[in-house]
């Protein structure tokens, strides 16, 4: 099972909000997930993100790869 650290896109079309997700690769993007360790808003001057950082760091070392927007999402907040 190839696990994924993810964004699951929520909101109103036009204004977007974003999970981030633990999801199985093969599920679809705003599919079924395995946990949800944070969100993004990318609407609000500035974007506001939360992140479980402890969620993260034991994913990431149970194998979880997260994705290019979230791996720069992690870096922000230090997770990385």
């Amino acid at each position: 099972m190839a696990v994924k650290i993810r964004l699951r896109r929520m909101g109103a079309k036009k204004a977007p909000f974003y999970r981030i997700v633990v999801a199985d690769s093969r599920y679809p993007r705003d599919g079924r997930f395995i946990e949800e360790i944070g969100y993004y808003d990318p609407t609000k001057e500035p974007s506001s993100v939360s992140v479980d950082a402890e969620k993260a760091k034991k994913w990431i070392a149970d194998g979880a790869q997260p994705t290019d927007t979230v791996k720069v999402i992690l870096k922000k907040e230090g997770v990385l």
